[in-house]
């Protein structure tokens, strides 16, 4: 499937905005979240033990608390799918930008691109522990497949955040070299 230049850049700016947006609204219920009980749901990512998912648990055991946390976690679902267009698309267009022609570096980045894909879906399956062991209590064996998923999704971010870098200083670079001539 072949996709025009311009019409990749424009998915790209709008999925990465809408991410940012997304994110931004995230991380301001989730703090507000952890400044009334003192623990957010960004926190649950390092937990690998059930204590540790049972204490936030109480944390929020006031029913409103409770309904907040599973509202941030429902809501992640939301920036899931637009950090991963984010990512991919800028794995694309450093490709393109890096690596125009056919050659080892192009593959590696194109396979890179789809790194993000997958950290999404670990996210989601993290997401889905996480609800579930709020709603019907917490195990080991949950908790250790949910900190798996997070370190799985930690390593896919990184890749994605190193390719929305190489988009980004592709496109100022090319900028910069427009306006310079």
């Amino acid at each position: 499937m072949r996709i025009a230049k311009a019409t990749l850049s424009s998915r790209w700016a709008w999925s990465s905005g809408l991410a940012l947006g997304v994110f931004a609204i995230l991380a301001l219920l989730d703090l507000r979240l952890k400044a009334l009980t003192g623990v957010g749901t960004a926190d649950l990512a390092g937990f690998s033990s059930a204590a540790q998912f049972r204490a936030a648990f109480w944390a929020w055991s006031p029913e409103p608390y409770a309904v907040r946390a599973g509202f941030n976690l429902g809501f992640d679902y939301l920036l899931m799918p637009l950090y991963a267009a984010s990512f991919f698309y800028s794995g694309v267009l450093s490709a393109e930008a890096y690596a125009p022609g056919a050659g080892r570096l192009r593959r590696l980045l194109l396979a890179a691109a789809m790194v993000p894909l997958i950290g999404a879906l670990c996210d989601a399956a993290e997401n889905a522990l996480q609800l579930s062991m709020l709603m019907n209590g917490a195990n080991d064996g949950a908790a250790g497949l949910a900190s798996a998923a997070s370190n799985a999704k930690i390593i896919a971010l990184i890749v994605g955040l190193a390719l929305l870098a190489g988009a980004l200083m592709a496109r100022f670079t090319k900028r910069a070299l427009r306006t310079a001539k």
